[in-house]
């Protein structure tokens, strides 16, 4: 028989905006923000493809995929 430890379970969740649970409820409770992260997620890459070639693509991807991150904390940075 093998033995997995359980995994540990967080009932303390500290809203720290980098949890996936906290991104969730950010942006069901912004709708407008969310949508506008969908257009930047979306857009990106075929902003990037057009001004930088395949290089651009790549940018893109990473400069979407880090807001879509990091909005829910600069949000609550600044206040909002």
């Amino acid at each position: 028989m093998v033995y997995t430890p359980a995994m540990p379970h967080r009932s303390d969740s500290s809203g720290t905006a980098f949890s996936a649970e906290s991104r969730r409820a950010f942006y069901e409770g912004h709708r407008s923000i969310a949508l506008f992260m969908l257009v930047v997620v979306f857009a990106a890459p075929f902003a990037g493809l057009y001004v930088a070639g395949l290089l651009g693509v790549v940018i893109g991807v990473l400069v979407s995929a880090t807001a879509y991150v990091l909005t829910p904390s600069v949000w609550k940075w600044i206040g909002g």
